[in-house]
């Protein structure tokens, strides 16, 4: 085992304890012990410092360990990397990881989808914490309390907090590029799932929280209390305007809501920012540090990706396929190494200046090094006006060049194909488009290191015979001898003489375009890693400072003078502040370095700036490539008017480790979740594949 493999092996041990630690003091919170014996006496040394004052014991506590985790995650995810851009990726024999099981799926149709045996007592788990937090609290505040407004008021209250616990996870999920997800073999195309369901257990609690507190104020006659902002107490009204916020975007989720106004969704979401800042007006700077290390990650991962979008990247070309698909092909820095299935989201100006979009990367990042690729089906209306752009060849819209801002990619820092004997990937139409990186990928490895590689078996599903030229996709210089092809045209008994050709439109490239490149550069794990250090510290120090010399002269750590809402606005400002500066510096210097790297690169290779296929000047033009169709050879199998029969496919697989993995329709990847997760299908480890396009 060499030094990297055990050095990570340490660090996922060290950060399992680390988050073991910090979940226990999340079970004790409730209790007694806790708060009557454990708090006073930490209080009682953190209270005595003149730079973090009360909202000192929230920091050490709750917020240290997290961002020390995901420091610790930044340094594994930089091993992890190091070791894929060196292609160590080997057999692991064909006896699989004992705790393969916890991965077949335990939940397969429902309003959760398909859920793993981990998920859903991860879930389990999560909801016993809830239900355990809850029911202590209110049992140890019911003894002294005998009143019914009295206790539905303490009930209201505790819903709060138990609302809050939901709340310190609710970002994790959706910080693209944080160091956690990695670390947990996540990514955060599937990740959404969790946010949704903690979104709605975060807005169910609040609600309740608002509700209880109403009724009580009526019953007391005390409803003025609705319009209270205190000076050093809880702000009522900013607390209902931070759930009046929550509602609004909570509203939108509805998935009828969702589907037909995703708009709507989409711009509402926005709304977060109001929610958290009213949020922490309502509750003071010193709890809100509870949540404040999802929330600061998510800032940072958030702030970044602002900074990336900001860059114009060269579009080299794009093909258009006759089943109203597209694929864009970008210039891409040699440096940016990504995995199979991962994400880029792109944004066109002229199309939507608002509106961001995430496509499954199909290229490979080391057989096209200069080359950055990504398919898109036309299924709504930003996407059918980019075909349609794109199709006019007179059209003066692009005007010989498209201006596209990318952000990304996401994915996971290593893969694991070459476990399986076999691979048995199933896609449904566009669903077989994270299937071209992931064969691509397993080509490379082949050849590059003549590792054995497992038999490939493809099953494709397509509506025509036009949907067929996906497979012209999957071409490349040399195909694995074990790689077989089923594709299925559901619609059509017959063959179609329809001769379809894919046009290839070429781009100018365009001053103040460059390469697409990774924000934080080779070492993004690193830089992310000083970026999280030195904002915090920054904010530390101000905050300090800013303690001792302002607030602390005045208010003495009573927090009985000096205006709450005032202190958390500073606070809030202060921590902006740590993470607009480093990041932004980060980003500028490494930035000049990508730059230089591109310069030397074309020093020595004596081409045209990034590989692209026309310099600076050359016309656009459209271009005609062979039949499409000439890719299906004797590798490739078309069966007309019929279905894939999953469960005989599936059944007939042989071998002790095999890998499916289900990626198109809901419905498709449900009935192979099925399939697997019976108790006959003990060689079978089913993997749902996320795919965007």
């Amino acid at each position: 085992m060499d030094r990297d493999r055990v050095l990570s092996l340490a660090i996922r041990v060290l950060v399992l304890i680390l988050f073991l630690g910090w979940i226990f003091l999340w079970v004790m919170m409730p209790t007694n012990t806790y708060r009557k014996k454990w708090l006073p006496k930490i209080r009682e040394k953190t209270y005595q410092s003149t730079y973090f004052g009360s909202e000192g014991t929230s920091l050490l506590m709750y917020t240290f360990p997290i961002l020390f985790i995901a420091i610790l995650g930044c340094v594994y995810n930089h091993l992890e990397k190091k070791r894929s851009d060196q292609n160590i990726e080997t057999r692991k024999g064909t006896k699989h990881h004992g705790l393969a099981m916890w991965k077949q799926p335990a939940i397969v149709k429902g309003p959760l989808g398909i859920v793993s045996w981990t998920e859903l007592t991860l879930l389990t788990m999560f909801i016993t914490l809830l239900v355990w937090s809850f029911a202590t609290y209110l049992h140890n505040s019911f003894i002294s309390e005998k009143m019914w407004e009295i206790r539905l008021g303490s009930a209201g209250f505790w819903l709060g907090i138990v609302g809050n616990i939901c709340l310190v996870f609710l970002f994790f999920p959706v910080a693209r590029g944080s160091s956690l997800l990695p670390l947990l073999g996540l990514t955060s195309e599937g990740c959404i799932k969790y946010h949704i369901w903690l979104g709605h257990m975060t807005m169910a609690f609040f609600s309740a929280h608002g509700v209880c507190f109403v009724i009580y104020w009526v019953a007391t006659n005390n409803i003025s209390q609705m319009l209270k902002w205190a000076k050093t107490d809880v702000s009522n009204i900013a607390g209902e305007l931070a759930l009046v916020f929550g509602l609004i975007m909570w509203a939108t989720t509805i998935p009828r809501v969702r589907r037909k106004f995703f708009e709507l969704f989409l711009y509402t979401h926005y709304l977060y920012i109001l929610f958290i800042v009213f949020f922490i007006f309502h509750v003071g700077i010193s709890y809100a540090c509870v949540m404040l290390p999802g929330f600061y990650l998510f800032v940072i991962d958030r702030y970044l990706r602002f900074l990336q979008s900001r860059r114009r990247v060269r579009l080299q070309s794009a093909r258009l396929l006759p089943c109203q698909t597209l694929e864009l092909n970008f210039s891409k820095h040699p440096g940016l190494k990504y995995n199979p299935t991962s994400t880029m989201f792109i944004n066109i100006p002229s199309i939507s200046k608002l509106q961001w979009h995430p496509f499954t990367i199909t290229s490979h990042s080391d057989l096209e090094p200069e080359k950055l690729s990504v398919v898109i089906k036309c299924e709504g209306t930003w996407s059918s006006k980019l075909y349609k752009t794109l199709s006019s060849s007179s059209s003066s819209a692009i005007n010989d060049h498209l201006q596209v801002s990318l952000e990304g990619p996401y994915g996971p820092v290593s893969t694991s194909f070459l476990q399986f004997d076999t691979l048995l990937m199933i896609s449904g139409g566009s669903g077989i488009t994270p299937f071209i990186s992931i064969i691509k990928h397993i080509i490379h490895n082949s050849n590059s290191h003549h590792n054995k590689t497992p038999k490939l078996l493809l099953i494709s599903a397509f509506k025509t015979t036009a949907d067929l030229t996906f497979l012209h996709l999957l071409q490349t210089p040399t195909t694995p001898h074990n790689f077989q092809i089923e594709a299925y045209v559901t619609r059509e008994k017959s063959p179609q003489n329809e001769n379809p050709q894919i046009r290839s439109v070429i781009f100018k490239s365009h001053i103040g375009e460059s390469a697409a490149a990774a924000i934080l550069g080779r070492n993004g794990w690193v830089w992310l890693a000083g970026v999280i250090c030195s904002s915090f510290g920054i904010f530390l120090i101000l905050i300090g400072v800013l303690n001792r010399y302002y607030i602390y002269p005045i208010d003495g750590n009573t927090n009985d003078v000096f205006d709450l809402g005032l202190k958390s606005f500073l606070h809030m400002l202060g921590l902006c502040f740590g993470v607009f500066t480093v990041a932004t510096a980060a980003v500028i210097w490494n930035k000049r370095e990508t730059a230089k790297e591109g310069k030397q690169i074309q020093n020595v290779e004596g081409g045209t700036p990034n590989g692209s296929p026309c310099a600076i000047g050359c016309e656009r033009e459209i271009e005609l490539e062979s039949n499409p169709l000439e890719v299906i050879d004797q590798s490739v199998n078309v069966h007309y008017g019929e279905r894939p029969d999953l469960p005989r496919i599936i059944g007939e697989c042989k071998g002790e480790n095999i890998g499916v993995l289900a990626s198109g329709p809901k419905k498709l990847r449900q009935e192979v979740a099925a399939i697997c997760g019976s108790a006959s299908a003990k060689n079978l480890h089913f993997h749902s594949i996320s795919f965007t396009w």
